[in-house]
């Protein structure tokens, strides 16, 4: 007779699942990130908004109209073509000049470097305020007329800084074996710089271009003091506040922050590290 022997009954431990430091900073994490994107998506929300008044601040109900007569407004339409304009002008200027500076300073230690870095720190660390006024003083003594060509100059100031400030970054990183061994290989400084560095630092250069660009067609303060009479689109916006903002001004900030989002995904899809095929 054999005897059989019963396992012990097993004792289902639960296992309670304490609120620690990760979930604590996924919670901080997407409080963060439902602060930034909020006004975004009221701003969205309200351009499918059908006010029945001047007014677009409270949810009258839903309508596609502003989209199709997303160009009715002549003046709104100008003011958007003239920033684009302008912001486009900006970031091509100060990204040819921007990138100039940031290479040298990246690469080269020559007299002056010092002196350089604390102007732009000193550019992008100061007021707009009284960066408006400074430009406003002298454009106002040389005699030159506000308008267009103004706001672009002083876009480009203010943007330099921040284009020579990417590219620096990014060239202080660069692998100075791989130019060498294209001087190695015969060669000359063009060649090396045009075939081997430039692609290498394009992606800093398209990222400075790109904030140069955001930061010419969002500014309004220094705008405000080198325009003259000419009205931008963050000028026009400023003073259809006083009598109420057009939804088309929430289907334009839309359009273009989509604009933006897209740009950002093709950039990011296209600067990932193509997987070897097996």
């Amino acid at each position: 007779m054999t005897a059989t022997l019963e396992a012990p009954p097993t004792r289902t431990v639960k296992v309670r699942r304490r609120f620690g430091g990760v979930q604590l900073m996924h919670v901080y994490t997407w409080l963060i990130v439902l602060w930034l994107v909020l006004p975004i998506f009221v701003m969205i929300l309200f351009g499918f908004n059908d006010p029945s008044g001047r007014y677009n601040q409270t949810w009258q109900g839903f309508t596609l109209k502003w989209y199709r007569e997303l160009f009715a407004l002549d003046d709104l339409t100008s003011a958007l073509i003239l920033s684009l304009v302008i912001a486009v002008a900006a970031s091509i200027i100060s990204t040819a000049l921007g990138t100039g500076i940031g290479y040298a300073l990246g690469r080269y230690k020559f007299r002056g470097s010092g002196g350089m870095n604390l102007i732009m720190f000193a550019t992008m660390s100061s007021p707009e305020l009284v960066m408006g006024a400074s430009l406003l003083t002298l454009f106002v003594s040389l005699g030159i007329g506000l308008g267009p060509i103004t706001i672009t100059i002083a876009h480009v100031m203010f943007s330099i800084s921040f284009v020579a400030t990417v590219v620096r970054a990014r060239v202080l990183t660069l692998d100075r074996s791989i130019e060498e061994a294209a001087a190695d290989l015969g060669a000359n400084a063009w060649t090396t710089f045009w075939k081997v560095t430039f692609p290498i630092i394009l992606p800093a250069v398209f990222s400075g271009f790109m904030l140069a660009f955001a930061l010419s067609v969002d500014d309004f303060v220094v705008t405000n003091f080198t325009a003259g009479t000419s009205i931008t689109f963050p000028l026009w916006i400023w003073g259809a506040t006083r009598v109420g903002l057009p939804p088309q001004v929430n289907v334009m900030g839309t359009l273009i922050f989509a604009a933006g989002v897209l740009i950002a995904v093709l950039t990011n899809l296209k600067s990932r590290p193509k997987k070897n095929a097996a």
